[in-house]
């Protein structure tokens, strides 16, 4: 089949290499338009990113010769891609009146910034979890006189470290109504050059902005439904979160303490239920999809970053550490790639289910 042509909107940035990266050869997708802030617009992308290019792999070779664009300029990428993924830096307003423009002119955007999250006909989508939420484009799409474009936007890098194995267990039946988390999240995802050497060698900063509130904030609206045209929050759950920056590369993890209402499952259970826990993207085999969306590692001193993030494509979680909880009833240290699931990876993924589900 021919494959559809991608744009990448901010894709000098390190998100936006790494959709550069993670999409060489993908099966369906192919990279035919880079656009980036007008400082690097007019270079060809091997030129706008010398000597910093920061992925582990080379430039792709049919991506170093397109010519950067100015993402600010929207007919440019009118005709070029069938479908956009947003990873641009600048003011969230800014950021949410031009993903607008983008699906006003027939564009597809697949978002990682924050600016849309909470705009109450955009969903925001981890697809092992709530690939119904899909549901709500006509609707968007309606709202705005829009006819082929729309806005799908991904949630924070660090909620991929511990909601999917809680949702797994809200899916199996158990009722999930508090939870303590603890984040140590990893440099990268303050991007480049991020936090200096000199504040985070040998230190832990417990303090990234915003970052508690949206890792409170952002699971109800992924638990929650579609009612009236619009998002409305799960109440069931209470969230305290602790965000702190620590001196690892890449890898979020979370050291979680959740408590139930009503029944409560044994460890046992819990074990079998994340073993066996599969979804939409692992029923479609999507190309990004893991195999096993939760892994869980026996040793007492698992998951590390080092060790464990490139765990099935870089796209599962993997958990370790279930014992019960003194305060609560369960606990658990749950690790994702920030950078690949939490960020560009999850983005292709979400596109993925897109395409699957007829948008694309």
């Amino acid at each position: 089949m021919a494959k559809l042509k991608v744009g990448v909107l901010g894709a000098t940035g390190m998100v936006g290499q790494n959709y550069v990266r993670l999409l060489e050869n993908h099966p369906w997708f192919e990279v035919s338009f880079v656009a980036a802030s007008e400082k690097s617009a007019g270079k060809k992308y091997a030129d706008s990113v010398a000597g910093r290019w920061h992925m582990p792999t080379g430039i792709p070779n049919a991506v170093q010769g397109l010519m950067v664009e100015d993402a600010n300029k929207v007919d440019k990428a009118v005709g070029r891609c069938d479908f956009v993924f947003s990873a641009m830096e600048m003011d969230k307003q800014v950021v949410r009146d031009l993903e607008n423009e983008y699906a006003a002119a027939g564009i597809p955007v697949l978002s990682n910034s924050s600016a849309h999250r909470w705009t109450e006909d955009v969903p925001m989508i981890i697809p092992e979890i709530n690939p119904q939420h899909l549901d709500i484009i006509p609707v968007q799409k309606k709202n705005h006189g829009w006819k082929k474009g729309f806005v799908v936007v991904k949630p924070n890098c660090s909620l991929q470290s511990y909601l999917t194995p809680v949702y797994a267990l809200i899916k199996a039946g158990y009722d999930v109504d508090r939870m303590i988390l603890t984040t140590l999240q990893a440099v990268s995802g303050a991007g480049y050059p991020g936090v200096a050497s000199l504040d985070i060698v040998d230190n832990i900063i417990p303090y990234i902005g915003g970052e508690e509130e949206k890792s409170e904030k952002e699971p109800l609206k992924i638990l929650g439904r579609i009612e009236g045209g619009k998002f409305v929050n799960s109440d069931s759950i209470r969230i305290s979160a602790h965000c702190n920056r620590v001196p690892v590369v890449d890898g979020h993890t979370a050291c979680v303490s959740v408590g139930f209402s009503g029944r409560k499952p044994a460890l046992e259970e819990v074990l079998r239920i994340w073993r066996e826990f599969r979804a939409l993207p692992q029923e479609l085999d999507l190309p990004s999809a893991p195999k096993q969306p939760i892994i869980y590692l026996p040793e007492a001193n698992r998951p590390q970053p080092r060790k464990d993030r490139d765990a099935d494509k870089a796209m599962a979680v993997s958990i370790g550490r279930l014992r019960q909880c003194n305060v609560f009833d369960i606990r658990f240290v749950g690790l994702s790639h920030n950078t690949v699931r939490g960020a560009a990876g999850g983005g292709i993924l979400n596109a993925e289910l897109a395409y699957k589900k007829k948008l694309l």
